[in-house]
């Protein structure tokens, strides 16, 4: 049943579509029992003048005849007897089922009455506090992140924060972490013992030392000029791309046959899609690679965990409205971003291996860091959800540091693929290890619940040292800002009804260290593209011929030209299958023969033991931008 419809007179007719069914039931039983007594009485009676029959005098022959239909009309009595007995059991179990029917058919009805009246009385009083909400400004939400201050409800005895305080903001307990709370303080006083809590007001955005250069110059244009010296002027770049056209398509008639399926097998019409590839959406994490030139920078390790932090959240800033879905690369394709004169890094993606599909990253920048990754996407079509795993480790090294940090994806959820309007949300933990130091951040995604009174998106976490002290409150929402808090005090306060103790936070004023762009101008009939996105489909010279720009039906559906794009997409995904056949067939052939076949080998990455974690990754093996610069494609196949 669809539970998004208004269905006011659903008793009168669900009655009458119960009671119908169990009311022919019942008379064909009845037909049934009259068909059986009729079948009992006939049967004798045809037994009885058959004796008779054959008691009377009559020729030889006659005799033998009617001693044969005798005999025949005694096998139907038996097998009319063994029917009617069949039948007299089924009269019996349908009677006794039909009354257990209806007793859960009353049950369910009963439960649903009750369910209905549940939600319009929850309904109701989500619209009353919203109102007493709106009415109370007193009462309205700050910031997403910044905790607020206990006026006066924490316990001076024990310095503990107490349960029933409205204004201070709870964070939901971590598994691996328990549950804490933070206290806005006064650094005046930030030596002050527990005891002493109860005194904690709010602090300001100047009260943090003066020491902690890297988060004061967390000013963007003024961070810019001092870093942009050295770099050439931005080239000028498209701000704009073809308006979606306005194609209408049934969904359900595609989707109902790809329910369990991994949904790289299944052929989607780009109806569905952006005009974006896989390797172009991995290219994205960059849009705020600044956090990491800040983050070179930081002289303390678990300064830089904060920006890295902040880091690993802002690349899911870009999805909040983005429910279409990339195309999926071809075995092969490449996608590289070129910064290295304007933003002082230089990117490149290549598609390793189709069935499962995966995609290696690989990162340089000039001001001290290099990230890389090989990102795997499992996703399953659950009916009225898409699941989105991203499977791999996502590797960052400082230059100059060494500090070397390790992190992996949350799963991405698209909710109402059959009805209502599309959106996503992020939940999970990310657990972010600095394998030099050990320095660790735990950040909690929180899942999008109707009745929770947290913001929508909202990310919590802890950094804290090899050690387990901790030392700043991570805090914020991941489509919109990360703020970080200074933690000057700490002490276990009460228990929470999960039998997990709250650890109480006592923390300077928080400071923002990554917040979202805008959205470019007409940005939702451009797909929600970012200033980024909207750039990287854009022509460019002396790329490779296996560069993502370059793929036909990606580029015809961007020019809004989709049918066409459509016709293209099928050639390309049959002579992608037709590659893999040929290979399949060839490795057959050297497995007859009793010689090794290599099969498909990445052009610009290999597969090796990670140093640090252990597991095999495909990284960088170089010559890319070697042959870039000589333009000597000659390894490239041609995939388009």
């Amino acid at each position: 049943a669809d539970d998004s419809g208004d269905e006011e007179p659903a008793s009168q007719s669900d009655k009458s579509e119960l009671h119908g069914p169990l009311k022919t039931l019942s008379s064909k039983l009845e037909d049934l029992s009259t068909c059986n007594e009729l079948i009992a009485k006939h049967g004798a009676a045809l037994q009885r003048s058959l004796s008779e029959l054959e008691n009377l005098r009559l020729p030889a022959d006659s005799g033998e005849k009617i001693k044969a239909v005798n005999e025949r009309a005694t096998l139907f009595r038996i097998t009319s007897n063994a029917m009617i007995n069949a039948c007299r059991d089924f009269l019996d179990l349908a009677e006794s089922h039909s009354r257990k029917w209806q007793r859960l058919l009353q049950h369910e009805r009963e439960q649903r009455i009750r369910l209905e009246e549940t939600i319009e009385q929850l309904a109701k009083q989500h619209n009353s506090l919203e109102r007493a909400c709106r009415g109370a400004p007193g009462l309205a939400a700050g910031s997403a992140g910044s905790a607020s201050t206990a006026k006066g409800s924490v316990p001076s005895a024990k310095g503990e924060a107490s349960d029933e305080d409205e204004e201070t903001e709870y964070f939901d307990a971590m598994e691996d972490a328990p549950a804490f709370i933070t206290v806005t303080a006064d650094p005046k006083h930030h030596r002050r013992s527990g005891s002493n809590l109860s005194g904690a007001s709010e602090g300001h955005p100047e009260d943090w030392n003066l020491e902690d250069s890297v988060f004061e110059s967390s000013n963007q244009s003024s961070y810019n000029e001092s870093m942009g010296r050295d770099l050439l002027p931005r080239k000028r770049r498209r701000s704009r791309i073809p308006d979606k056209p306005n194609y209408s398509l049934n969904l359900w008639s595609i989707m109902k046959n790809c329910i369990g399926k991994e949904l790289s097998k299944i052929p989607m019409p780009v109806n569905f899609n952006e005009p974006l590839s896989m390797l172009q959406r991995l290219t994205e994490d960059l849009e705020y690679h600044e956090l990491l030139d800040k983050a070179v920078k930081c002289e303390s390790s678990t300064e830089q965990m904060c920006f890295v932090a902040a880091f690993s959240v802002s690349s899911y800033s870009t999805t909040v409205h983005r429910t279409a879905k990339p195309f999926n690369p071809l075995l092969g394709e490449t996608f590289e971003l070129d910064r290295l004169e304007e933003l002082g890094f230089r990117s490149l993606c290549e598609q390793v291996s189709h069935h499962p599909p995966a995609a290696a990253h690989h990162v340089y920048s000039r001001r001290g860091w290099t990230l890389w990754q090989e990102i795997t996407i499992a996703s399953k079509f659950r009916g009225k959800y898409l699941s989105i795993m991203p499977l791999g480790a996502i590797h960052l090294e400082f230059h100059s540091s060494g500090n070397h940090y390790v992190w992996r994806k949350v799963t991405s959820t698209v909710h109402n693929i059959i009805v209502g309007k599309l959106w996503i949300d992020q939940s999970g933990e990310i657990e972010i290890v600095n394998h030099k130091s050990k320095d660790k951040c735990q950040l909690k995604f929180t899942p999008y619940s109707y009745f929770s009174r947290d913001v929508p998106r909202k990310v919590t976490g802890v950094v804290s040292d090899a050690d387990g002290k901790a030392h700043y409150v991570m805090s914020g929402t991941w489509d919109e800002k990360m703020e970080c808090s200074k933690i000057i005090h700490s002490s276990h306060g009460s228990t929470s009804t999960e039998g997990k103790q709250k650890t109480v936070y006592q923390t300077l004023s928080p400071k923002v260290l990554w917040r979202k762009y805008p959205l470019p101008e007409n940005a939702e009939n451009m797909y929600f593209f970012s200033e980024l996105a909207l750039t990287l489909n854009e022509p460019e010279e002396r790329v490779a011929p296996t560069d993502s720009r370059l793929r036909p039906d990606q580029r015809l559906m961007e020019n809004g030209r989709w049918d066409e794009a459509n016709v293209e997409k099928q050639r390309l995904e049959e002579k992608q299958r037709a590659v893999r056949r040929r290979r399949e067939a060839e490795a057959v052939e050297a497995l007859e023969e009793g010689k090794d076949y290599e099969g498909y080998t990445p052009l610009w990455f290999e597969r090796r033991a990670d140093a640090v974690t252990g597991e095999l990754i495909c990284v960088y093996k170089g010559g890319y931008w070697e042959a870039k610069d000589r333009q000597d494609w000659s390894v490239c196949p041609d995939i388009f």
